[in-house]
C-alpha cells in the first residue's frame, strides 16, 4: 500500500513540475469561430504550437509574449515528423506553463489529436481539450450546404481522401448510399478517382457534388457539379488546397442557401 502510494506521489510531483498542453482547434478559418476558451487561451499562452492550416488572423490572437513554432503538413512537405512533433510538445511543457497545440479545425478530426495526446499521456504530461468547429460543419455552412435536411439526407459521414500509408482505400459502397451526405477532407488530389469510386458503386452520374476552396474565408470559391463533371470543373476553375468536398443531394440547396457568396457577411 505505500508503494502504491509513493508511487502515486512521484507521479503527482512530476505533473506538478511540468507545465500543461491544451489541444485547441481553431475553426475552419474565419477568426470569429473561434470559441472564447480558444482565443482566451491564445492570449495568455507562453508557447504557441501551429499547423500549416492555421490563419496569420487566428494567429493575431497569440499574446505578444508568446513563442510561434510552426510545424505545418503540406501535402508530400512535412516540417517535422509526427513522433518529432509529439517529443516537442512534451519538451516544451516541461519548460513552460502553457503550451497550446493550435490545430485548424477540431483537433479530434482528422487531426491528429489523438496520437499527439497519446503520446503526452505516456510521457505523464498533463492536457486539456479545447474542441474547435470543424471544417466539415464550418465550410459546409459557409457554402450554403446543410450537411443534414430532412428531405435529402438523415446521415453525415466525415471522410479522409488519404490514408496514413497514402492510399484511398475507403468504404465505397457505404459512402455511394442514398439520402446520406459525404464530406471529404484532404481529397483534391484524388478527386477524380473518388468520384468514379462513388459512381461505380452506385451513385448516379448526376449526383450533386461540391469542392469549397479556402472555406470561411473572404477568398473562398465553391464549384458545385455533378459526380461526373467535378474533377474537370474544379481542374478547370484551378481550385487548390485547402479544399473540401461534399457530395449529395443537399448540394443543391446552395442555389437557395449561398448567403456568404451573397456579401451577407459584409453587413455584420
Amino acid at each position: 500500500m505505500n508503494s502504491f502510494v509513493d508511487l502515486q506521489s512521484m507521479i503527482a510531483a512530476s505533473r506538478a513540475a511540468c507545465g500543461t498542453v491544451y489541444l485547441v482547434g481553431a475553426g475552419p478559418g474565419d477568426p470569429e469561430l473561434l470559441t472564447l476558451r480558444a482565443a482566451r487561451l491564445l492570449a495568455q499562452a507562453d508557447v504557441v504550437v501551429y499547423d500549416h492550416l492555421v490563419g496569420p488572423d487566428v494567429l493575431q490572437l497569440v499574446g505578444p509574449r508568446a513563442d510561434l513554432v510552426y510545424v505545418g503538413k503540406e501535402r508530400a512537405k512535412h516540417t517535422l515528423r509526427q513522433e518529432d512533433i509529439n517529443t516537442l510538445l512534451a519538451r516544451l511543457a516541461r519548460a513552460h506553463g502553457c503550451v497550446v497545440r493550435l490545430k485548424g479545425g477540431d483537433p479530434f478530426v482528422f487531426g491528429r489529436g489523438g496520437e499527439e495526446l497519446q503520446a503526452l499521456a505516456q510521457a505523464g504530461v498533463p492536457f486539456e481539450v479545447v474542441p474547435g468547429v470543424t471544417a466539415g460543419c464550418g465550410v459546409a455552412a459557409y457554402a450554403g450546404i446543410p450537411l443534414t435536411h430532412r428531405d435529402h439526407a438523415q446521415a453525415c459521414m466525415f471522410v479522409t481522401g488519404h490514408l496514413k500509408d497514402g492510399s484511398t482505400g475507403l468504404d465505397w459502397a457505404a459512402l455511394a448510399r442514398p439520402r446520406q451526405t459525404v464530406v471529404i477532407y484532404m481529397g483534391l488530389a484524388g478527386l477524380a478517382t473518388i468520384c468514379e469510386r462513388l459512381i461505380a458503386h452506385g451513385l448516379p452520374p448526376h449526383w450533386p457534388a461540391a469542392v469549397v476552396e479556402q472555406g470561411t474565408l473572404p477568398e473562398q470559391r465553391v464549384v458545385a457539379a455533378t459526380l461526373a463533371t467535378l474533377a474537370d470543373e474544379v481542374a478547370a476553375a484551378g481550385l487548390a488546397s485547402p479544399c473540401l468536398t461534399i457530395v449529395g443531394e443537399v448540394v443543391r440547396l446552395r442555389e437557395q442557401l449561398a448567403w456568404f457568396e451573397a456579401g451577407a457577411f459584409a453587413a455584420a
